[in-house]
């Protein structure tokens, strides 16, 4: 409740955002959202600025999460289709035959938990914890900086109002991106084609060690059909592809939360440049709202990275490097029988260099793309490795975060050949016998990926049954 000394300031305040929300001010409503990268049809204007009302009246503090949940599952149920069941068995099937010709590509294990199939809206929901994860930093940084701009800047005879007003704005910018993260993740479900597409494992699994392995049938068709490709060939190279990641972070157990733990490290230290805002909010023309979508989209308003983000960013592009090569090099030696496979591995290559819609605008919620730079020549890093000492010691190199190469050794790979061959000076000994005591540690679990029968962790979707 508004403070009476504050003579009615809350109040005035309040009733010029519910003129605005309401349709009566002077800025239409259809351009904040576009300012904000969300659509503008009547039926989206509508509900965004039905949220903001309700953020205003409620005056709730931060991200509403369960508006983002809400709102990513709205969206990834538009255009759903179910497939068939025919088209179920021949994934089921694809996925236990990439199973079989993993096992003589890598040396890493089989998952234990089954994979599955699911629907966009399983996607949506089940991996927009981890989304929210990575975007809460930047979400509270926006927060803090909105309310340290009304705070310093507003003239003395308006700080009664905004002592008021700056919690209201914490709720609504709150509101209004969760709202965007929502559509981002919602927009995303129709675009990738598994679990681990992004190149982080989104999937919970049984416990804090699994991976689970999802593809999702009809974005997998759609993938296929503007390929000259047979579709059980496009079926059998993406579910290796997507074992594979799912293999390789069940065996890193490190990997997964390493991964996380330095985006959010990265997203924790972004700033929002003030100043950019201040100067934004005067020139802003509500007749021509481009200049704000503009400012809002393209991270203008982040400054430059520090000199320990920098630094962050080139370790993290270097993992998710490693990551996507080590899975493109597993991928085409399991897959070498199929015709095709070339054609479809640089397909996905450029896929995942190019990045779709969502996932630019998520790099914008976010401030950082989560896509590898060096994919090519992490891939020939590993090529190299695995022709100068096998497959078997390529892969000890993810038993511990401590010997995982590093930019320079994708450059020159000798240093880790020399390592692992034994050639190398006496140093080698013990980093040897730290990769012999790591490796005796396997977790023991029994390898069930592909098998037929075991109930899956989540019940099945609205449209597909689970593998």
């Amino acid at each position: 409740m508004a403070d009476d000394s504050l003579g009615g300031a809350d109040d005035e305040f309040r009733e010029m955002l519910a003129k605005f929300l309401s349709g009566e001010g002077e800025l239409d409503p259809s351009k904040l959202a576009g300012a904000a990268g969300l659509p503008t049809d009547p039926l989206m204007v509508a509900r965004l600025m039905g949220q903001l009302q309700k953020a205003m009246n409620a005056n709730a503090d931060g991200v509403d999460w369960q508006l983002a949940r809400d709102e990513a599952g709205r969206i990834a149920a538009q255009g759903s289709i179910r497939s068939s069941g025919a088209e179920l068995d021949q994934l089921r099937q694809a996925l236990n035959v990439a199973a079989l010709w993993l096992d003589e590509a890598t040396s890493i294990t089989q998952l234990t938990s089954e994979p599955t199939l699911m629907t966009r809206a399983d996607w949506a929901r089940l991996t927009l914890p981890v989304w929210t994860q990575l975007a809460e930093p930047v979400a509270t940084s926006i927060a803090d900086s909105l309310t340290t701009v009304l705070d310093e800047q507003m003239p003395e005879e308006l700080k009664g109002m905004v002592a008021n007003a700056g919690q209201l704005m914490r709720s609504l910018g709150g509101t209004l991106f969760s709202m965007q993260l929502g559509h981002v993740v919602g927009q995303l479900s129709a675009e990738v084609v598994s679990g681990g597409d992004i190149g982080i494992p989104l999937l919970p699994g049984r416990d804090d060690h699994d991976v689970q392995a999802a593809l999702i049938p009809q974005n997998l068709a759609a993938f296929g059909a503007g390929l000259d490709i047979a579709p059980d060939q496009v079926q059998l190279y993406l579910a290796v592809r997507e074992l594979a990641h799912a293999r390789l972070f069940r065996h890193a157990r490190w990997l997964r939360l390493h991964l996380i733990s330095a985006i959010t490290d990265y997203a924790k230290g972004i700033r929002i440049d003030t100043e950019r805002i201040e100067s934004l909010a005067a020139e802003f023309d509500p007749a021509n709202p481009e200049s704000l979508r503009e400012a809002l989209t393209s991270g203008a308003l982040i400054p430059p990275k520090s000199d320990a983000q920098v630094a962050a960013l080139g370790r993290l592009e270097t993992t998710l490097a490693l990551i996507d090569g080590w899975v493109d090099v597993v991928t085409a030696s399991a897959t070498a029988r199929l015709p095709r496979a070339d054609a479809i591995a640089e397909t996905v290559r450029r896929r995942r260099a190019a990045g779709g819609p969502a996932e630019s605008a998520f790099s914008t919620l976010v401030g950082l793309e989560l896509r590898p730079r060096r994919l090519r020549e992490a891939a020939a890093f590993w090529r190299a490795v695995e022709d100068a000492v096998g497959a078997e010691q390529r892969d000890a190199l993810w038993a511990h975060p401590d010997l995982l190469p590093g930019s320079d050794d994708i450059d020159d790979p000798s240093r880790v050949i020399a390592s692992l061959s034994g050639t190398a000076d006496a140093s080698a000994d013990a980093l040897d016998q730290a990769l012999s005591d790591l490796l005796a540690d396997d977790g023991g679990a029994r390898p069930v990926e592909g098998a037929p029968g075991e109930a899956p962790d989540e019940p099945p979707g609205p449209d597909e049954p689970t593998a």
